[in-house]
C-alpha cells in the first residue's frame, strides 16, 4: 500500500499538484480544513502533511503560522509550486461558448485581462478544484471554471486556455510535515532551520537577539511577527534561517537567541528546495 500525503482542498486543487510534484509515489488524502490535514498525520490516517504557507501575490497564508507550533509535526521537507490558471470546460465546450467562470475569489483578479477580452464573468466559488468538479457534474456548456491543469484531468474537462493569469510570478510556497523529526544532512542543497521564539520582556531584546545572526554569519531568509492569544503584548516570531543547528556559527547564534527569548522552538530542518538557487 502506498504512503499519504495529505492536503486541504479538493482533488486537482493546487496543493495536491504540490504532492504531485514533491511526493509523487505518495497518494493523495484531501482534507477539508487544515486541521484536519494536521490530525490526519497525528492520527496515522496519512504520513505526510503539505501544508501552503505563504504566496508571492498574498503573503502568508492565513492561521498557518499559528498551526504549525503546536501540531506536533516536523517540517521536513519545502516545495513551491507556480499558480498557473488554466480555463477548463466541459468536452467540446469552445472558448466563444463561455459566458461564466467560477472559482475562488483570490483567483478571479489575477486573470483580469483575459477574462475582459472574452467578456467573460466570473463568479466566486468556495475552492477552484471544487468549482471543477461541480462543473463536471453539470454539464454545463456556458459556464467555465479557472483551475490547475491537473484539475482538468481529474474531472475529466477540457483545458481551453492555459497560463491566463496577469503576472506568471505567482509562487506558492508549501512545507511538507511529519510526525517524526529528520535531522539529517540531506538533498543536494543547502539546509534551512525554521523556529518560533518569543523574546523577553527587555529593553531592544529583539535586536539584542538577532545580533547573533549577524556577528556569527548565519543568514536569516525570513522573519515574521504575529499576534498569538488575541493579545497586543505578546507577539510571537516565526524565522527561517540557512544552516543545520549542528553548524557552529548556527549553535552560536541560537544560544544568543535563547538568552534574549521566553519561548524558542524549532520546527524542523530540511534542504532548500531549487527553486531558492
Amino acid at each position: 500500500m502506498a504512503p499519504k500525503i495529505a492536503f486541504q482542498g479538493e482533488l486537482g486543487a493546487y496543493s495536491h499538484e504540490a504532492c504531485a510534484a514533491a511526493r509523487p509515489d505518495y497518494e493523495p488524502l484531501p482534507c477539508a480544513t487544515f486541521e484536519d490535514v494536521i490530525e490526519a498525520v497525528r492520527q496515522g490516517k496519512a504520513d505526510l502533511a503539505m501544508l501552503p504557507v505563504e504566496n508571492t501575490t498574498y503573503g502568508r497564508v492565513a492561521d498557518m503560522h499559528r498551526l504549525l507550533p503546536d501540531s506536533g509535526l516536523h517540517i521536513i521537507d519545502e516545495a513551491f509550486v507556480r499558480v498557473r490558471i488554466a480555463l477548463l470546460a466541459n468536452k467540446g465546450v469552445t472558448l466563444d461558448q463561455i459566458k461564466t467562470v467560477r472559482a475562488h475569489l483570490v483567483l478571479i483578479p489575477q486573470c483580469r485581462g483575459f477574462l475582459s477580452k472574452h467578456k467573460i464573468r466570473g463568479e466566486a466559488a468556495a475552492d477552484n478544484a471544487g468549482a471543477a468538479a461541480e462543473l463536471a457534474a453539470s454539464g454545463a456548456t456556458d459556464t467555465g471554471a479557472l483551475a490547475s491543469p491537473l484539475a482538468a484531468k481529474t474531472y475529466g474537462l477540457d483545458v481551453l486556455a492555459d497560463g491566463i493569469e496577469d503576472h506568471d510570478t505567482n509562487t506558492t510556497r508549501f512545507l511538507v510535515m511529519s510526525r517524526d523529526e529528520d535531522l539529517t544532512r540531506r538533498g543536494d542543497n543547502h539546509m534551512l532551520t525554521s523556529f518560533i521564539f518569543r523574546v523577553r520582556n527587555i529593553p531592544a531584546a529583539l535586536y539584542k537577539a538577532m545580533g547573533g545572526f549577524a556577528t556569527n554569519g548565519v543568514n536569516m531568509v525570513k522573519l515574521e511577527s504575529y499576534m498569538v492569544d488575541g493579545e497586543f503584548t505578546a507577539t510571537q516570531f516565526y524565522a527561517d534561517i540557512t544552516g543545520h543547528p549542528d553548524d557552529p556559527d548556527v549553535q552560536r547564534a541560537m544560544e544568543e537567541l535563547a538568552y534574549f527569548t521566553s519561548e524558542l522552538k524549532i520546527l524542523g530542518t530540511y534542504p532548500a528546495a531549487f527553486a531558492r538557487s
